[in-house]
Formats: structure tokens, sequence, C-alpha cells
């Protein structure tokens, strides 16, 4: 595992699980179902997406060493993915803040509004895809591969989903047909997420350089996806249990969901730092 860069792994996380809250949310607001007081709510609750989003990018200064570089980073904006990755990242969260800001104050035309909405999602993908290209580096063999999208893209489906339907929970929205089609969704993503894992686990017993194999690189590799796997059926079993029984999902039974697929996010993004090997010497 490679803890020495938690700064990158709760940043990564954090905002791609931010991301896909806000795409969830934003999408619910935008088929214009809710009523005016669960509406109200739903805005005041966003705001713990936008706290993931600061304490991601509080984080990611860590790694810069000083806030005041991040600024330096953006004079390659286009011809940088770092450079994008800060400049989307940072545009999603002032574009997303306006919005939120807006309609909690409840000022300007909602039309207006929703543009900004819809600009704000469109920029959180490229946030995302921004941050997947970093990583797609020629010389890492272990990052270059498709593995690495697709857990950037499943940390935003499955943190964000769970993120975003506990904040419906906390809005109390009557829409029950989406609290028993997430979790069926949520399910569908896991199953496809473990398919993942297993088959980098099987690229990885092919992927050497000439210090040896990747395999070798994380002395206790398989321990750690069994508790991330563990940790991410937890979080589904939680998400699912108001179905099975059901009942309204409570606050506490999707907080509890949100701490297990968190602690499995942060434990596979610490086994994709770790994996990090350099082609020869």
């Amino acid at each position: 595992m490679a803890w020495h860069e938690w700064p990158l792994i709760v940043f990564t996380v954090l905002a791609q699980t931010a991301v896909g809250a806000y795409l969830l949310v934003g999408s619910v607001i935008l088929r214009n179902t809710l009523t005016t007081e669960v509406s109200d709510r739903l805005h005041k609750a966003m705001f713990f997406i936008w706290v993931l989003m600061g304490l991601g990018f509080m984080a990611s200064t860590m790694h810069l060493g000083s806030p005041l570089r991040a600024f330096n980073a953006l004079n390659q904006v286009g011809s940088s993915w770092l450079s994008n990755e800060i400049f989307t990242g940072s545009l999603f969260f002032a574009l997303g803040g306006s919005y939120w800001l807006l309609a909690l104050l409840k000022v300007g035309p909602i039309a207006l509004r929703k543009i900004i909405l819809v600009i704000g999602m469109l920029v959180g993908i490229s946030f995302i895809y921004s941050m997947i290209m970093v990583y797609l580096i020629s010389t890492v063999p272990t990052w270059n591969t498709l593995y690495t999208p697709l857990a950037f893209v499943l940390t935003a489906i499955l943190s964000g989903l769970i993120l975003g339907h506990l904040l419906l929970t906390i809005a109390k929205h009557n829409n029950a047909d989406m609290d028993n089609a997430l979790p069926l969704v949520g399910a569908i993503f896991a199953a496809i997420y473990v398919v993942i894992v297993i088959g980098q686990i099987i690229e990885l017993h092919s992927t050497t350089s000439a210090l040896g194999s990747a395999m070798d690189i994380i002395p206790n590799l398989m321990q750690l996806q069994i508790i991330r796997i563990g940790l991410l059926f937890a979080a589904i079993i939680c998400w699912f249990i108001p179905r099975l029984i059901k009942a309204r999902p409570t606050l506490f039974i999707m907080l509890l969901s949100l701490i297990f697929i968190l602690l499995a996010e942060l434990t596979g993004r610490g086994i994709f730092y770790g994996l990090h090997m350099t082609v020869g010497l």
C-alpha cells in the first residue's frame, strides 16, 4: 500500500465521489419531480458534496507541498493533463458551488440556474476524464491499462450513487421507485467491480519489468484485495437492507453504506498507487 501517497488517495476518491453524487442529484433536479420542500432540503444537503470537494483539494495541496504551486500547474492548461485536472476540478467546484448557492438563496431565473447546473455536470465529467489521463503513462505499465479508467469511473458511480442517495434520504424525497432502483444499479456495478479486480490481478501476473513481477510490489496484495471486496460487499448489503425489508432508507443505514464504500475505495486507491512500477530499471 502506498500510504505515503495519502493526499492523492484522498483527493481522487473524494473528488470522484463528489462528482458522481452531483451528477445523480443534478439529474434528479432536472427531472422537475421534487416538491418545493424536498427541493429546498436537497439543496441544503448538497453542502456535503462541497465539503468532500474541499477536503479533497486540501489533501491535494499536501502533495504539491504548497497551495501556491497549484497556480503554477495551471500554466500548462491544454498541454498537460495535470494542469487540465486542476483547471477542470477548480471549474467544477466553482460552477457547482455557484449553482448551489444560487439555488439555495433562490437568486436568478430557474432556467439560468439549470444551465449552470448542466454545465457543471459536464465539467465534472471532464474533470474525471482529466484525472484518468494523468495516470495513463506509457512508462508505468501497471497504470497504463484499461483498469485505470474503469476504476476511476466506478468510484464515481458507486461512491457517488451512495452519497447522492444519502443526500436524497436527508431531503426526505418521496420517490420509492428510486429507493428500490439505486441499490439494484449499485449491485450491478459492484459485480462489474469484482470482475475488474479479478481481471487486474490476472494481468498483474504477466506484467513485469527488469526489477520483477508487478505482483511482488505489494507483498500482501491479495489480503488487501479481499478486504477491499469485503468492504464493497458490506456497503452494498447495507444499501440493500431497506429494499429487502420493504422500508424507506434511513440516514443511519445510508451513512453506514457510504462509510463502507469510501473505505473500500480508499483501500483500492492505496493499492493503485502502491502498484506504481516503471519500465526498465
